[in-house]
């Protein structure tokens, strides 16, 4: 799994951002904006040996990933959280779970979804976004 970027320059600068993570970077450079991003994330994920890819693409367009999925996921859907400002309490309602287990594992990486779940969970902590997935050709 990976998520779309990009990569643009900003007068003398180079900013990166990943909007599905709601991360942003920047550096002097087109190589030290990417390093940035990938530095940005894995401080997020914070994880002992977390380690996220960047793939460049076409023009601006970039991908990040990583072999950790459980990881990857979990960020995601805690970044997503954190964006709507909810509880996971009030994430596992939304679910109709009666315990916040059945979404924390999840958002903590003790657990992988499935694309069907995955879809259920980002959907309870985004009312205004959905989830779409594409064929990389990074």
């Amino acid at each position: 799994m990976r998520f779309a970027g990009r990569v643009f320059r900003v007068g003398r600068y180079w900013a990166v951002e990943v909007p599905i993570l709601d991360v942003v970077s920047q550096g002097r450079t087109k190589k030290d904006a990417l390093e940035m991003i990938a530095d940005a994330v894995e401080s997020l994920a914070n994880r002992p040996g977390f380690k996220l890819d960047v793939f460049p693409g076409a023009g601006e367009y970039l991908e990040v990933g990583s072999k950790d999925q459980a990881a990857l996921t979990a960020l995601l859907l805690r970044r997503a959280r954190q964006r709507a400002g909810l509880t996971l309490a009030q994430v596992a309602e939304r679910l109709g779970a009666t315990s916040i287990n059945a979404y924390a594992r999840y958002e903590h990486g003790r657990s992988i979804p499935s694309v069907e779940k995955l879809s259920q969970l980002f959907s309870a902590v985004t009312s205004d976004r959905d989830l779409v997935v594409i064929e990389s050709e990074a």
